[in-house]
């Protein structure tokens, strides 16, 4: 990933938007999910020691965003994880994922609880040879 800070938020309503940017598509995606678990909580101090593994088929760039977090999303919660590195290839429709992080233990802080990644504000464009992936989550 990237030195600098690629992910941002958005004001909405009682919910949060976020925002991954990257030189690729895939580098957006994993972006934006570090903005989602920096919700949860502080990142920083996570240790990416366990690897957890998931595909998924789908065709459309803006429904692959939406799987991709809540995707990230189930495997927390069934694993009892917490990530802080993803990464992301897709052959055409098949995505290939991964994410590295730790199990819940009482030297992480729990922040705010995200319970899904929605349509709402969902963007998946190219701008000047930068992607941006943006959502709200529900929170």
């Amino acid at each position: 990933m990237d030195e600098i800070q690629n992910y941002s938020y958005f004001e909405h309503g009682a919910d949060i938007g976020i925002t991954g940017k990257g030189k690729t598509l895939e580098k957006s995606f994993e972006a934006a999910a570090v903005a989602m678990f920096a919700i949860i909580t502080d990142i920083s101090k996570v240790n990416p020691v366990k690897r957890i593994k998931f595909n998924f088929t789908e065709p459309d760039i803006e429904f692959a965003f939406i799987s991709w977090l809540n995707n990230l999303l189930n495997e927390s919660h069934l694993s009892n994880m917490v990530f802080s590195r993803f990464h992301v290839e897709r052959d055409k429709d098949i995505w290939m994922c991964e994410a590295f992080g730790e199990s819940w233990h009482s030297g992480l802080e729990r922040g705010t609880e995200v319970k899904g990644a929605t349509l709402t504000k969902l963007s998946v464009i190219n701008e000047n040879g930068i992607w941006a992936a943006s959502c709200v989550v529900d929170v």
